[in-house]
């Protein structure tokens, strides 16, 4: 059974960890925070993660350290953040067993992106891994998680309990991004029957799901309605 892709943040700074962690769970990631590597190390103990965010310059054991330490043991994605711009520091960085290198003060979704292309190469070369099951039964879009295998929904982090049909419905509109779907269009495909009449029972299903998504307390929806045609979700 697949999961949702946790990434762990090690960083001692709360505001840059507190930042990072909103645009993550914003992509759909589970996230894990630690303010020292002794701390980072036990939650890489008790919990699968699959991608780790941490900081050289950190009080105690140093960024550098804890990145053998995971070497030793893990070959999951190691980015480092630091404050130190210099060649000589990326070097280091990269030498001690870290994929890639980001420098402080940086854009969020460039390390977003950064964070996608580092699982993207991970899962190329371990078609096996546990982030490639998680990457591929998982659809993630606009702070919305969708777990094939278990049922499992998050919307910006939190999981949110659906019914069969609510989950298909959802289903359906994020795995077809940017495309727009009539309520007879849902209703034959999650019913798997033709429309013979015109009832309103998609829209009292949709109704319940935003309801269940706090989508009215949202200014940018997840699910769009397209006035007069249908509903969709956007990349």
């Amino acid at each position: 059974m697949s999961e949702t892709i946790s990434i762990l943040v090690v960083d001692d700074e709360k505001e840059i960890a507190d930042l990072v962690e909103i645009y993550l769970v914003s992509d759909g990631y589970k996230v894990y925070k630690a303010n020292n590597a002794e701390e980072g190390l036990g939650v890489l103990e008790k919990n699968q993660i699959h991608l780790v965010l941490l900081d050289i310059m950190m009080p105690g054991m140093d960024g550098l350290q804890m990145c053998k330490k995971i070497r030793e043991t893990n070959n999951i994605p190691i980015i480092m953040l630091s404050a130190k711009s210099t060649d000589l520091d990326k070097i280091l960085g990269l030498g001690t067993g870290a994929d890639d290198y980001v420098t402080k003060p940086f854009n969020p979704l460039e390390l977003t992106a950064r964070v996608k292309s580092q699982l993207r190469r991970y899962t190329q070369l371990n078609p096996n891994s546990a982030v490639n099951e998680a990457v591929k039964n998982e659809i993630a879009i606009r702070g919305l998680t969708i777990n094939k295998d278990n049922h499992k929904v998050t919307v910006y982090g939190e999981e949110i309990k659906l019914t069969p049909i609510e989950f298909d419905i959802l289903y359906l509109l994020a795995s077809n991004p940017g495309r727009v779907f009539s309520t007879d269009e849902i209703f034959e495909k999650v019913w798997n029957e033709k429309v013979y009449e015109a009832n309103n029972t998609v829209m009292v299903h949709i109704r319940r799901l935003r309801g269940k998504m706090k989508e009215d307390t949202r200014q940018n929806k997840i699910i769009t309605t397209v006035w007069g045609v249908g509903y969709k979700i956007e990349k």
